[in-house]
């Protein structure tokens, strides 16, 4: 049986393809002419050179598989990337979500939180919270309508689950994505943390989930693999404590979180390329991004490992890869 993967370079699709060849799969990827060759060096794989926007190779890369991971998407938290993010997480999941449903595949999306509702600290916020509060930005308008594009093809016939990770950290996160955030505590003091929270997990505990998913996931059914609930005050000082660097000392005042959200828009506006700390990601580290994952827990046989576990992974992994 071949399984499919997008997004294959990427820290979640990275860790899925290297559990199934630990599995003994026999995995296929799909991956762009320009995508990272280290990921994926000395891996026995198939791979397909195409992209999900294609939807021609996406045709090839579908021809006889009999599931898919559809990981690939374009991350960014802020204001300015709204058409090309269309083009990747929406477009690109109608393409693999279509030729899946007329391969006979079954197909897991892997979306996100930030396309769920909002909780808060004293009550997490689970697959039914109604879909308000969120801070509209590209992103989350993405990741929205990327799960519409894929529930319709399951309307049509498509065997899909979706499944939305939260903060992940853990190895093989090339690029680097989310793990930057141990990078950046360690090399700078930053003595004011963001005011807001997480929900963290370890990446080889969502790629378990996706598999399980995969297996035991009913179609149209969304599952949240999450972890543990921190605030980012907390997960700063965790992290310094593992890393050596030095631990923030309180979380941002209101003014300065004005500042740095206006100060990211413009200089995005004098550059014409938005960096990572725009109004927009501000006000989403504001808000308590705290999810329940009592559904994955029930139905899927979903594990989380401890939270020191994995910052102390993926540090040894940035080490050992010359990061840091």
């Amino acid at each position: 049986m071949t399984t499919l993967v997008t997004g294959a370079t990427g820290l979640v699709g990275n860790n899925v393809v290297r559990m199934l060849r630990d599995a003994g799969e026999t995995v296929r990827v799909l991956v762009r002419e320009t995508s990272d060759p280290r990921p994926l060096a000395g891996l026995d794989l198939e791979v397909v050179r195409g992209d999900v926007c294609d939807t021609s190779s996406v045709r090839q890369a579908m021809a006889g598989v009999a599931q898919v991971v559809h990981s690939a998407a374009h991350v960014h938290i802020g204001w300015s990337e709204l058409e090309l993010q269309r083009s990747v997480n929406v477009e690109g999941t109608r393409n693999v979500a279509a030729a899946a449903r007329d391969a006979g595949a079954k197909m897991v999306h892997v979306s996100s939180v930030d396309a769920l509702g909002l909780g808060s600290k004293d009550l997490p916020a689970d697959e039914d919270t109604p879909r308000e509060g969120k801070l509209l930005c590209s992103y989350v308008v993405s990741k929205r309508e990327s799960e519409q594009a894929f529930l319709d093809e399951v309307g049509h016939g498509l065997e899909g689950v979706i499944v939305n990770p939260g903060f992940m950290l853990g190895p093989w996160d090339w690029k680097p994505s989310s793990g930057r955030m141990l990078l950046e505590v360690k090399k700078r003091f930053t003595p004011f943390a963001p005011k807001g929270g997480c929900s963290v997990c370890d990446v080889r505990d969502v790629a378990a989930g996706i598999l399980a998913a995969l297996q035991r996931g009913a179609a149209g059914r969304s599952y949240i693999l999450a972890g543990e609930n921190v605030s980012y005050l907390d997960l700063w000082k965790r992290i310094s404590a593992i890393t050596g660097g030095s631990p923030p000392i309180c979380r941002a005042g209101p003014l300065m979180r004005i500042l740095a959200g206006r100060g990211g828009d413009l200089l995005g506006k004098l550059t014409g390329r938005e960096p990572d700390v725009n109004s927009a990601s501000v006000r989403m580290s504001d808000i308590y991004n705290y999810y329940s994952i009592a559904r994955a827990q029930q139905e899927l046989g979903y594990v989380v490992r401890p939270l020191e576990e994995s910052i102390a992974e993926a540090w040894k992994w940035f080490q050992a890869q010359g990061y840091a």
